[in-house]
Formats: structure tokens, sequence, C-alpha cells
């Protein structure tokens, strides 16, 4: 078993109407980086970020009309898999990342291969890096038990990266600014 980690645990109850405040509550842990144990129980690791999330989160679940407990818990059996949980969740998300690393690459190949060597094409690229790498760096620092995944998505940003610097050196080249 892996050492010993403290988690908190978010145990609430919403009410069932309307819809939207009890998947408000699901986006606002997933985004944390939570995991359900099962339903309206999320766990995470402790953390002095992730407790103050918490006790937001724990406060507009009231304001809800709701209850919820915020519990500092240490596991005594199962650990390994909250972990291997945990673990799953970010490399679901880093795979994410991958697939849309992989979409990017074939963007750039096919405005290449199309010879749209434009600035506003490599500003539109630029931007949808932007965000990608936003989006990994989301990723990563709910990822604190290591998923196996973020090596990967790392390197395929890299060369995404590598890709939109050939294609910025190619529209550089050609002076040419036009669609």
């Amino acid at each position: 078993m892996a050492d010993a980690i403290e988690w908190l645990l978010l145990v609430y109850r919403i009410p069932t109407e309307p819809t939207r405040l009890r998947a408000g509550v699901w986006r606002r842990l997933k985004a944390l980086g939570a995991v359900y144990l099962q339903n309206s129980v999320a766990v995470l690791p402790a953390s002095p970020e992730t407790e103050r999330a918490l006790r937001v989160l724990r406060n507009d679940i009231g304001e809800m009309g709701g209850s919820a407990q915020l519990l500092r818990a240490e596991a005594l059996a199962g650990q390994d898999e909250v972990i291997a949980a945990l673990n799953a969740a970010r490399d679901e998300e880093y795979t994410e990342v991958i697939d849309r690393c992989q979409d990017f690459l074939k963007e750039i190949a096919e405005e290449t291969a199309a010879e749209h060597f434009t600035y506003a094409e490599l500003e539109e690229n630029d931007e949808d890096l932007a965000k990608l790498k936003a989006w990994f760096d989301k990723v990563r620092a709910r990822d604190r038990l290591g998923a196996g995944r973020q090596t990967e998505a790392a390197a395929a940003l890299q060369e995404c990266e590598a890709a939109l610097e050939g294609f910025a050196e190619r529209i550089y080249a050609t002076g040419i600014d036009t669609p």
C-alpha cells in the first residue's frame, strides 16, 4: 500500500430540483479533480487550497438548501483504489489533451499542405495552442498523485509547439499574408 495520504471528503445532499444545482456542484468538484466514492461523496487529497475550495462549496451547498459535511480522513483500507481512481480521472483528461494535440497537428499539416501561410492563420493556431497549454496546466495542477499520462501529454504539447514554430517560419519565409 502507498504511504498514508490525508484525504478530504465532501458528503452532501442537494434538493433534487432544480437539477442545475446538482450539475453545478458536480462541475465544481470535477474542476477541483475530485472523484466520487459513491453518490454525493467526493474525495480529494488534502491541501490548504483544496480545503478552502471545499469549504466554499460546502457553504454554497447550504445556500442552495442542501447540506454538506467536510471531513478529513485517512484510509484504513482501500487507499490504493482511491489513488487509482484519481489517477484514472487525470489520465482521462491527459488523453483528451493528447487527442486535441493530434487535432492541432493535423490542422497545421493541412494548412501547410494548402500553403495557407498567413499571419491570421498563425494567430489562430497560436491561440489554439495557448488554450491547449492552459488546459494541460489545469489538469497538471489537479494531478497531485502522479498520473501516468502526464509525460505523454507534455510531449504532445512540445510537438505542437515545434509544429507551430515550423509553420511560423514558413510564413516568415514566404512573406505572404493572403488567404
